[in-house]
């Protein structure tokens, strides 16, 4: 990692090392310890995507959360010891945290305290470009810091920086609860603007249907974006490397249609960020076809499908027609096929999977790689079938026509 200074005009590079951070989580009387291990590995990832390192992970079997600590209070002691000891940066909860369990928790282990929200928004942050998407991330990071102002304004003063640090700017520092209620005012009337002249280009689309990609976070998508519409959408293995809407016309077999690449959900989403990023799930919400990734060589690869299709009924979609694209065959078979099989038992045994996982959806699927453009043709042909059936369905005087 590295920052540029302007001096004069000489440019100096310095070179910063990634924070080094610790994750905090606990297992409850309605979890196992599996599958907080599982939210775990996500937050790591989540952790690496937002520029930090994970040094070690603490767990602690707590019926409920401390009121005062989140976690006992003897483990948030270890926990101190150990960052003292290895030059911690900042340690992060999986879960939300109140403005009183983070002053309490920073009291004693002396770093910065971030929890799960914090850290999602601050990769938000990081990767807003538009201004449609800077505006909706810091209505989000307001929202959920009015109930936390408590001396936050301190705690997230850019002098300190890092991860967590990305707050809506050094004008807010001495702000009080009734100028941050003033800001959210004037961001969501803002966000009512953008959102207006939105709406306005998709009514000046004319009568194309509509296609969505959606699916959690890191699947695919922007990968298959590219893949169909032969264009450069920024595709990266990192959390929410897409948060604006990229829409492209693409056209198939002389079937034209608009295609959209929308932010990918995730577990444990922000309340605060969905609201926020209503007027970009727009898009989605107004799709006539959803094409919904997924990656099949994630061992949470259900969990996943089960989020997203909850966060759509969330947002209004739950009704639209599905496409199910499991993507990433390629990475599936080297994790899970043993090398001593041979080949007839491998193809058996992707036969039986294929078959077992396509029962799981209702609706058309097929299974892809999309790095490798594995199945693509037939990925295609099922696209362009359920375009041409969408739009006889709607247009049907100008069948002839498409």
């Amino acid at each position: 990692m590295s920052e540029k200074w302007n001096i004069g005009d000489k440019v100096k590079i310095v070179k910063t090392e990634p924070e080094k951070a610790v994750l905090v989580a606990l297992v409850k009387s309605d979890q196992t310890e599996a599958q907080v291990m599982e939210y775990l590995d996500e937050l790591a990832f989540l952790t690496l995507t937002a520029g930090a390192l994970v040094s070690k992970i603490f767990i602690q079997k707590m019926a409920h959360p401390d009121s005062r600590t989140f976690i006992g209070s003897g483990k948030a002691i270890e926990i101190a010891q150990y960052v003292e000891e290895h030059e911690i940066a900042l340690v992060i909860f999986d879960d939300d945290l109140s403005g009183k369990q983070t002053t309490a928790l920073e009291e004693i282990m002396k770093v910065k305290i971030v929890d799960r929200s914090t850290l999602i928004l601050d990769i938000f942050a990081n990767n807003a470009k538009t201004a449609q998407a800077k505006t909706q991330v810091e209505l989000a990071q307001m929202q959920y810091m009015l109930p936390r102002l408590r001396g936050l304004w301190t705690h997230l003063e850019r002098q300190r920086g890092g991860i967590g640090m990305r707050g809506p700017g050094e004008k807010e520092i001495e702000t009080d609860r009734r100028i941050v209620r003033d800001r959210i005012s004037a961001l969501k009337e803002k966000l009512e603007k953008i959102d207006q002249q939105s709406q306005t280009q998709r009514k000046n689309r004319g009568e194309l249907i509509r296609v969505s990609l959606v699916g959690y976070t890191n699947v695919g998508k922007s990968t298959l974006m590219n893949e169909l519409s032969k264009s450069e959408v920024l595709a990266e293995n990192k959390l929410f490397a897409t948060l604006d809407t990229t829409v492209r016309k693409v056209v198939l077999d002389q079937m034209p249609f608009l295609l959209s690449d929308t932010v990918g959900f995730i577990r444990k989403l922000p309340h605060h960020l969905i609201e926020s990023f209503k007027s970009t799930l727009d898009e989605v919400r107004e799709s006539d076809l959803l094409i919904h990734v997924i990656d099949i060589s994630h061992p949470q690869h259900e969990d996943q499908m089960q989020v997203v299709t909850k966060t759509l009924k969330e947002i209004g979609a739950g009704d639209i027609p599905v496409l199910y694209v499991f993507n990433k065959m390629d990475a599936f078979r080297k994790n899970i096929f043993d090398p001593f099989l041979t080949e007839e038992e491998k193809i058996a045994l992707e036969e039986e999977f294929i078959d077992k996982k396509s029962k799981l959806v209702s609706s058309a699927s097929v299974f892809v790689s999309a790095i490798e453009r594995e199945a693509i043709d037939i990925f295609r042909t099922k696209l362009v079938s359920l375009v041409a059936a969408l739009y006889l369905e709607r247009y049907p005087h100008k069948k002839d026509f498409w």
